[in-house]
């Protein structure tokens, strides 16, 4: 098995390698870079209503600016150097885990992440909890109740709501229990004067603000975890041993919870790793921007649209690195869970 973890913890090193040379050459061809945008806002600023076109290092926006001027603000970004330079030294960076600093934030790209944390957390924790505890149990008693009405029935409700975008219900949520009835807080995570409250008062307003948002995500996202624990279920119920355990004159209750549960959960607990650690770093960009939460998913999205390359190439190599190492745990999970795997 060390082997085995060193290898892939080698083949992530041209992983990383290939999306960081592919999304910063992707990075030199987009139009309106952050020269073109400095430049923008300080002819808006004066009043000329000029705007920035055009793309590469060919800078349109530039026209009429001081020459000495401009290659000012291209030292400024780092723009007046070779592009295989600037490269080799975002890699060098990255390589002491050094995310750099953003443009227009004046933050390092790893103070933005740990500010935007706490919100992104908040959406993914919940909706993986609240996932896991209500699709296992509904998966097991689907499982048990296979073929009848109950099964039907919330199988249908499950498709509903997987088939229902998240945004879509979050709109729905926001005018109809937001909007008319006044139930719930539009917008934040917390009330303005939440610092004021008592600790109980806390965790209910906290809760009041999450209510929605949560909802809106965790709706369909259980609907996949239940099926598959329906269906582990059924497959591991006609298996020879449970027939066997059945006629040694077992409960059910024992041949299920005993036998059949430990088994049928190694597929579900495999997937577990990805699930948890991808619920502190995943966000919803179209749930954070509906109830005006500033979570990863907004920070994601804002730096795309204002060409903050150091938060666009920073984020991007931590969620990759992240994402690496969680599918190694995952892998690892396997044989953890099943004793029968073996990794050679």
């Amino acid at each position: 098995m060390p082997i085995y973890i060193l290898k892939r913890l080698l083949l992530m090193v041209p992983t990383l390698f290939g999306v960081l040379l592919l999304t910063f050459a992707v990075i030199q061809f987009v139009p309106g870079g952050p020269v073109e945008q400095y430049l923008a806002e300080a002819r808006s600023g004066a009043g000329t209503g000029a705007s920035a076109e055009g793309g590469g290092m060919a800078y349109r926006g530039s026209q009429g600016v001081d020459p000495q001027k401009l290659l000012q603000i291209k030292a400024l970004y780092g723009f007046d150097q070779p592009v295989p330079e600037r490269f080799w030294r975002m890699l060098v960076q990255f390589s002491r885990f050094d995310l750099g600093v953003s443009f227009f934030q004046n933050k390092s790209v790893s103070q933005l992440i740990w500010d935007k944390l706490p919100v992104s957390i908040s959406l993914g924790l919940w909706t993986f909890l609240i996932s896991y505890l209500v699709a296992v149990p509904l998966g097991v008693a689907k499982a048990v109740r296979a073929g009848s009405r109950f099964d039907l029935v919330t199988t249908l409700l499950m498709l509903l709501g997987y088939a229902i975008p998240g945004f879509v219900l979050g709109v729905a949520l926001l005018v109809i229990f937001g909007g008319q009835l006044q139930w719930f807080p539009l917008r934040g995570l917390t009330s303005s004067h939440w610092n004021d409250l008592s600790p109980w008062a806390q965790v209910t307003d906290y809760l009041w603000h999450i209510a929605m948002p949560v909802t809106a995500m965790v709706l369909g996202s259980f609907a996949v975890t239940a099926m598959l624990t329906k269906n582990a279920f059924l497959e591991e119920i006609r298996r020879q041993y449970v027939i066997t355990a059945r006629a040694k004159g077992l409960s059910e209750r024992q041949v299920l919870w005993k036998h059949v549960f430990r088994n049928a959960l190694i597929p579900i607990l495999t997937g577990f790793p990805a699930a948890f650690i991808g619920a502190f770093f995943t966000g919803s960009l179209l749930i954070e921007t509906l109830f005006s939460l500033d979570g990863l998913g907004l920070l994601s999205y804002e730096s795309v649209i204002r060409r903050d390359y150091p938060v666009v190439l920073g984020t991007l190599y931590f969620f990759t690195l992240i994402g690496l190492i969680t599918k190694l745990i995952s892998d690892l999970s396997y044989m953890w869970v099943d004793p029968r795997v073996r990794l050679d």
